[in-house]
Parts: structure tokens; C-alpha cells; sequence
């Protein structure tokens, strides 16, 4: 499985040979002035040319080339969610003080690439779309009005946006000039994309997409000339290509980084895995056993080894993840309540051992026996060929035989698994919570009683059916809260909850990966100056784009 894009492996091809729009390679002595910078992907070949913003699997969002020319209204820093908001196309941003709605002024002296004056009217437009097409509106924002006034447009809805902001910030705006004479905005391919970006599409094949400079961007005159989009058919080929110099900068998971890419060019290849919010865990099913004793649970936790998931699973290539929060760090720490600071994921044997004795298991020749005198089993389950989940699991079921449990890994389809997953017919499997400025998505996810749904209906979070109402009701108080005290207080319920019930076990972080070289720029985003995700399909790519200088 391909780090944050779980479906890739649906994508079937033959490796791209590029031919004459690769950067400034890996055989080059020194910079090369003007040089383009190759951007990939490990998708497979590109299909069919498809610009449109709004839909999940087009060309110009699973390539990322969309983030070039299209802005968000705000640069919000999810691997640093302490970090100030940066305004972009909106030069003030004003919310109230309960968060249900915002006032945003539109930049001035703003122009579209095909010269028309970027207003408050494109902003108001984009955002009015949302709600007479709410099927684009895959944040569920709630926007319940619009209103523009002079050039502040004011965004209302129907509940507090605190643990949404960068949901609305990060929203792309489109031309008003451009899309309000389209019919299905869902269906619209958009050939001739329009945006404010600093860059302009100049040509679509199936080996690559070249996007240039403008010459009358708002911002920056930016430094590299031209972007080229490109699609491997796999990791390997990536990897290869990225070690190669024929790749600058990708968002892909790379085994064995350190021999394979970093090693290949130690002065210039840089490969950061920044954490956000975000996790991988273990949602198991809390309504059917073994997983519906909360002791069981806490026993699990307990023997789990995250620095073995991290090395082996992950094979280093990502953070580990280590406060018993389920936070990442540093991401997590303005976030984790006081008692919890410092408070890391041990293993410990020996204590969840105890857990189940105190809870009336016994062993019979070494297997554990639970209450009612029957052995406890039980299933992980993740589709075949998302290799690190399989090893995943695979290592989970190895640390809990200390507990006498046998854990069978089942690796099915992934129609079947996914549907077994949101339908809660499972008994354990690995999955990914969201990111976002907050840890409300990450706890959301996996313990929210808004998500449940009753066993065979599809669930879209909390596939465990977790069901605590004090964990609902803290999570509600924790977004809607008004001050911070209030809302710090509602966390620190979330986050006692989640310690000792354990409604889901999380195993390792979900980073936000970049992989580029400095052989010709240089100004990236690292852990020394984490500004950004180093993730080319994120909406912030364009000011990543924009603090590139020429290397020296």
C-alpha cells in the first residue's frame, strides 16, 4: 500500500520511458541554470486528461499539477499545527469568536492566467457551489450562506469551524468567469484549466504533463521555469528514477531510503517523512469478542511494538509513534493534556498479563482462556498487496502469542476487505485516520458516536463501533467550545477516554512524505524548516513552489 492513496494499487501499467523532460539529473557537476523540475508520481501511465478539482482520481489531482495552478484562499501548516496561518488569496481572515462564520478579503491585484481580475466574486462563487452541489462538498462544511460586500466575502455555517479551518483555508478557488456556465461542475474535465497559480498547463500526453512559468503572476516571479508531471508505474520505478536524478521531488513511500535514494546522492537527496496528525491503527470491532472487553483491549495495546512497526513494517522510512495519546510528535504536542506528557507506548508483557488476570482470564497449556472458559482468537485482516500493512499485522499477531492468543492474517481482495470494513464484519484490521490543524479527525475517526451505524450498514469512521457517549459528547464540546479553556477540557476527556478504553490501537504515524534534491533549488521545506508538508499533492504545494530559489 502507497502512502496515503490507498486505491493506487488499482492502477495497472507499464513503466513511462521519459524522454527529454526530466530536471537537472544525478551526472550533473554543479546547478544547471533554468533547469526544469520533474515532479512524480507511482500511478501507472496517465490515462485520460482530466483538470477538474472537485473530483478525487483526475489527472490534475492524482498528479498534483492542479496545486500549480489553482490557490487556496490560506497556507495552513499541517505538519506544524502551532504555526501561524499564512493568508494567500485572501489577504485578511477574520473569524468569530464561536467559528460559524469567517470573513475573507480578497487579495488585491490578483489576476486569473487567462488576465481576468481575480474578486471576492470568485471566492463567493467557489463557495456557493458547495452548497448548490453539495456532492462537491467533501469536507462537509455546512455552509449555510454566502454574502459578498465590496471585497470581504462572509462564509456562515451551521456549526463551529475550529476543527474544520484549514478544511475551509485550503479550499482551491476557481474562476466564477469559468465555471458558472457549467452544468455539472462533478462531471466538468475542464481542458483549459484557469487559475491564479503561478504556473499554466502547456501540454498533456500520456508520458508527461509540462506546466510553465507566468510572467505576470501576483506573487514571486517563481524560479523554476517549467514543471514537468510524470507517472511511474510502481515504487521500484519511482525510486529508481528519484536515485537516478530523472525525478526531483515525489510523494511516495520508499523502502530501504537510506541505500536506495539517500545514499545514491548524500550532498542532495533529502527524504523527509513529517508527521501531522494523522495515524495508522488498529480498528477492532468493540460490539463482538474478544474485542468487546475493554481489558482485552488494554492487553493488546500493552504488547504491541511500535519501534518494531516503524523498522520493519515501515522499514524507517516514517517517524514512530510513541505518546500514549495516539498524537504524533512534535505535530501532537501543544495537544497532549498534562498527564499524559512524557507518557510513551512500552511493551510490556508482564503488565498486560496482569490486566487479564484482573479481569478473570486464566491460561490453559499456555492459551489464553477468557471469563467464560473459551480460548481467545482472533483475525487481522488487510488486503493483499499493501505490503506494509501485511507485515503490519503480521507483527501484531507475532507480539500478542506472548499473551496466548493466536491471531490468523487474512488477506483479501480489496473490494472484499473494504466492504467487510465499513459494513463492521471484521474482527481487527489496520486502517488510517485523517489529518487536519487539530486532533479532532485522528479521535473522530475512531471513537466519534456521529459515525455509527449498526453492524452490515456501511460506516464511513468508527469502524469499530465504538459506542461511549461521554467520548461523543466530549469530542461535540471539544469543536464547538468557544474558548480555549473549554476546549482544552474537553480534550483532556477524549484523551483519558482513549488511554484507558482503547477503543482502537494506534501502530504508527501517517506522515506526509517528500522525496527532492537540492541539485538545482533549494528553499524546500525540511525538518530544520518545516514551513510545509514536502508533499507535492497537497494545496500548499504552491508555496513550496514559490520559495524555490536557483542553487548556488
Amino acid at each position: 500500500m502507497k502512502l496515503r492513496t490507498p486505491l493506487l494499487a488499482a492502477f495497472a501499467a507499464t513503466a513511462l520511458l521519459l524522454t527529454g523532460c526530466t530536471g537537472g539529473g544525478g551526472s550533473s557537476d554543479g546547478p544547471e541554470s533554468g533547469a526544469a523540475l520533474t515532479i512524480a508520481k507511482p500511478d501507472g501511465s496517465i490515462a485520460t486528461e482530466s483538470n477538474n478539482p472537485y473530483v478525487g482520481d483526475s489527472s490534475a489531482m492524482k498528479l498534483g499539477y492542479i496545486n500549480a495552478i489553482l490557490e487556496p484562499l490560506a497556507i495552513v501548516n499541517l505538519v506544524d499545527p502551532s504555526a501561524e496561518v499564512k493568508p494567500w488569496l485572501a489577504s485578511e481572515i477574520a473569524w468569530s469568536d464561536d467559528y460559524t462564520s469567517v470573513a475573507l478579503t480578497a487579495r488585491d491585484g490578483v489576476t486569473w492566467n487567462d488576465g481576468e481580475a481575480f474578486s471576492a466574486d470568485d471566492i463567493a462563487f467557489t463557495f456557493q457551489q458547495f452548497i448548490d452541489h453539495p456532492e462537491l462538498d467533501n469536507s462537509a462544511l455546512g455552509l449555510t450562506t454566502v454574502a459578498t460586500e465590496g471585497d470581504t466575502v462572509t462564509l456562515s455555517f451551521t456549526n463551529p469551524m475550529f476543527v474544520k479551518q484549514d478544511k475551509v483555508l485550503l479550499k482551491q478557488i476557481v474562476p466564477k468567469h469559468v465555471w458558472e456556465s457549467v452544468d455539472d461542475p462533478a462531471t466538468f474535465e475542464n481542458p483549459e484549466p484557469v487559475g491564479t497559480g503561478p504556473y499554466t498547463l502547456t501540454s498533456f500526453s500520456t508520458e508527461s504533463v509540462e506546466l510553465s512559468a507566468r510572467d505576470d503572476y501576483w506573487g514571486e516571479q517563481p524560479a523554476v521555469p517549467t514543471l514537468y508531471y510524470v507517472s511511474y508505474n510502481d515504487n521500484t520505478a519511482l525510486t529508481t528514477a528519484l536515485a537516478n536524478g530523472d525525478a526531483d521531488w515525489a510523494q511516495a513511500f520508499i523502502p530501504n531510503v537510506q541505500s536506495a535514494y539517500l545514499d545514491k546522492d548524500k550532498e542532495h537527496n533529502v527524504y523527509w517523512a513529517a508527521a501531522g496528525l494523522a495515524v495508522d491503527a488498529m480498528f477492532v470491532n468493540t460490539q463482538t469478542k474478544p474485542f468487546n472487553d475493554p481489558a482485552f483491549r488494554q492487553a493488546v495495546n500493552l504488547v504491541i511494538d511500535r519501534e518494531q512497526h516503524q523498522q520493519i513494517a515501515r522499514e524507517g522510512g516514517v517517524p514512530e509513534l510513541s505518546s500514549v495519546t495516539g498524537l504524533p510528535t512534535p505535530a501532537g504536542d501543544a495537544f497532549i493534556a498534562s498527564e499524559f506528557e512524557g507518557e510513551d507506548y512500552t511493551v510490556d508483557a508482564k503488565a498486560a498479563k496482569q490486566v487479564l488476570t484482573d479481569a478473570g482470564y486464566t491460561w490453559e497449556d499456555d492459551v489464553l482462556t477468557d471469563p467464560s472458559g473459551e480460548a481467545v482468537t482472533f483475525t487481522l485482516s488487510v488486503p493483499q498487496g499493501w505490503n506494509d500493512y501485511v507485515t503490519g499485522i503480521s507483527l501484531i499477531a507475532d507480539s500478542v502469542k506472548t499473551l496466548g492468543v493466536t491471531a490468523t492474517v487474512d488477506t483479501p481482495d480489496q473490494d472484499t476487505w473494504w466492504a467487510a470494513k465499513s459494513d463492521g464484519d471484521f474482527q481487527a484490521i489496520l486502517h488510517w485516520t485523517d489529518t487536519g490543524a487539530t486532533p479532532y479527525d485522528l479521535y473522530s475517526d475512531i471513537m466519534d458516536g456521529r459515525w455509527l451505524v449498526a453492524e452490515g450498514e456501511a460506516a464511513d469512521f468508527n469502524f469499530g463501533r465504538y459506542d461511549s457517549p461521554e467520548a461523543t459528547a466530549a469530542l461535540a464540546a471539544y469543536a464547538n467550545a468557544t474558548d480555549d479553556a473549554t476546549r482544552a477540557a474537553a480534550l483532556e476527556t477524549v484523551q483519558k477516554l482513549f488511554v484507558s478504553d482503547v477503543p482502537a490501537m494506534p501502530i504508527g504515524t501517517r506522515p506526509f512524505i517528500g522525496s527532492y534534491n537540492t541539485r538545482n533549488y533549494t528553499g524546500w521545506p525540511s525538518e530544520d524548516d518545516p514551513y510545509a508538508p514536502a508533499d507535492p499533492t497537497q494545496p500548499t504545494a504552491v508555496y513550496i513552489l514559490t520559495q524555490l530559489k536557483a542553487a548556488k
